[in-house]
């Protein structure tokens, strides 16, 4: 199952992770796909903030990889693998531990190679028709078709 959903602007990705959030559970990982700028880590923000507080500070795991944040039933765990060198060099951060232990959200999954699971929920978010629209696309192994059914957005 493949859900494609116009966001007019970023209050929509925002809604959009929201509702996400809602269906993640522990050893989850969303992959987020998408060029620079497209809007990759605001997602990401938005989502980790839906689990955790609404002030939750987020900070771009550009230059750090990873980081780690505490929600209700889970640790969140978000790395931006745009500077990973190989996809070995994820196993140092710790990257196991999040897949099994906590809800996993990857910036730039690619850089993971044949270390990318196939059960996951990928978000691929393109630019749209105009410099505030995108354009997301859900898919997913696993359940995530099944679960994708019950998300509910704007």
């Amino acid at each position: 199952m493949v859900v494609s959903v116009t966001l007019a602007d970023s209050s929509a990705t925002a809604r959009l992770a929201v509702a996400l959030a809602r269906l993640l559970r522990v050893g989850d990982l969303v992959a987020l796909e998408g060029d620079l700028g497209a809007g990759k880590t605001a997602f990401a923000r938005a989502l980790i903030r839906a689990l955790t507080r609404a002030d939750e500070e987020v900070p771009s795991p550009t230059f750090t990889l990873v980081q780690t944040y505490e929600a209700a039933e889970f640790d969140i765990w978000h790395f931006d693998l745009y500077r990973l060198v190989k996809p070995e060099d994820a196993f140092e951060l710790g990257i196991e531990d999040a897949m099994a232990e906590g809800v996993t959200v990857i910036e730039w999954p690619d850089r993971l190679g044949p270390y990318l699971p196939r059960d996951r929920l990928t978000v691929a978010i393109a630019f749209g028709a105009n410099e505030n629209e995108r354009i997301a696309t859900l898919s997913g192994g696993g359940d995530w078709p099944e679960r994708l059914k019950g998300l509910e957005h704007d």
